[in-house]
C-alpha cells in the first residue's frame, strides 16, 4: 500500500502539504504532491491536516481519523491567559475517589502532547489503590532517608519532613491524594523523560477542566526513576521500561481565589 494517496479531483497542487511536511518526504509537480522520501515519514499528520480540500490522505495519519477544527470554538488571547495562569500544584486533596473514566481521560489528552520527532513512545500506570499508593510513599521515605546519593542540601531540606512521616504520618511524598499517573518509557528510548514531562504537563493542563488538581509527584520520581528502583516492582513494571515521570491526581481540597504573578520576564531582542 503506498504511503499517499491524492485526489486529482480535489488536489489544487498548492503546496501546503509539500511546505509542511517537516521531513521531506514530498515534492510537488505540476499535478500536486508526490512521495520521495517515505521511509522518512514521522506520522505527524501534517500534509493531510493542512490541505484545504481534503485531497490528500496518509496511511499513517488517516484522513478519516482526523477531527474538524471547525467543530471547535477558538479560545480568545484572554482566555487562553487564564487558562495557563490559573493552573496551580495541589498538595492538598478529598479523600474522594477520581473515576477510573477520568483518568483515562487524562492520560488520553496527555498522549497528544508534542513529543520530538513525534517519537512518542510514552506509556502509563494509573494507581489509584490506596495500599499500593502508602507502600510507595512508604519506600520513598525510606530512599530519601537512607540513600547516600541524597545531596546534603536535599538532605536538609527532606529531614523534617521524613521526621513528620514518621511522627504523624503526614505524606508529603503524595500528599495523599488519591490517585497516581506514572509514565513509563523504554529503557533504550533516550526521549522518554522528555517526551514525558511533555505529556504530563498536558495531563496537568487539562486537570482542572474535570475539576482536578494535580501535581508533579518530585519526591516519588526520586526513587523511582532508575533501573533499580523498587517502584518497578512494585508497580509490576516490565524488565525493559523505566519509570520517566509520575504526576499525583485528585480532587482540590481548596480553591484558588487569585492568579498570582511570576518575576519579571527576562527577555530581550537579540540584533537590536
Amino acid at each position: 500500500m503506498n504511503l499517499i494517496t491524492v485526489d486529482d479531483e480535489n488536489c489544487t497542487a498548492c503546496g501546503k502539504c509539500v511546505d509542511e511536511c517537516p521531513s521531506d518526504v514530498l515534492a510537488l509537480e505540476k499535478d500536486g504532491p508526490f512521495v520521495v522520501l517515505a521511509e522518512n515519514c514521522i506520522a505527524c499528520g501534517h500534509c493531510v491536516a493542512v490541505c484545504p480540500n481534503k485531497a490528500i490522505d496518509n496511511v499513517r495519519s488517516p484522513l478519516d481519523m482526523q477531527v474538524e477544527m471547525a467543530e471547535f470554538n477558538k479560545i480568545n488571547p484572554e482566555e487562553a491567559e487564564f487558562f495557563l495562569r490559573s493552573r496551580r500544584s495541589i498538595r492538598s486533596y478529598k479523600q474522594k475517589p477520581v473515576s477510573r473514566e477520568k483518568l483515562l481521560k487524562l492520560v488520553e489528552i496527555a498522549n497528544y502532547a508534542p513529543t520530538g520527532s513525534n517519537t512518542q513512545g510514552v506509556s502509563y500506570v494509573i494507581v489509584d489503590n490506596k495500599d499500593i499508593l502508602k507502600k510507595a510513599s512508604d519506600l520513598t521515605m525510606d530512599y530519601l532517608e537512607n540513600s547516600p546519593s541524597i545531596r546534603p542540601a536535599l538532605r536538609k531540606i527532606l529531614t523534617p519532613l521524613i521526621g513528620k512521616y514518621h511522627e504523624t504520618g503526614e505524606d508529603s511524598v503524595l500528599r495523599s491524594a488519591p490517585a497516581l499517573v506514572v509514565a513509563t518509557a523504554n529503557k533504550n528510548f533516550t526521549q522518554g523523560r522528555i517526551n514525558s514531562i511533555s505529556c504530563l504537563t498536558y495531563l496537568e493542563l487539562f486537570a482542572p477542566y474535570l475539576d482536578l488538581g494535580s501535581c508533579w509527584a518530585g519526591l516519588f520520581e526520586h526513587c523511582a526513576m532508575g533501573e533499580n528502583s523498587p517502584m518497578l516492582k512494585l508497580l509490576s513494571i516490565s524488565n525493559d521500561k523505566l519509570i520517566t515521570g509520575a504526576v499525583m491526581v485528585g480532587y482540590p481540597k481548596y480553591q484558588y481565589q487569585r492568579l498570582i504573578e511570576r518575576n519579571p520576564v527576562d527577555v530581550k531582542f537579540f540584533g537590536d
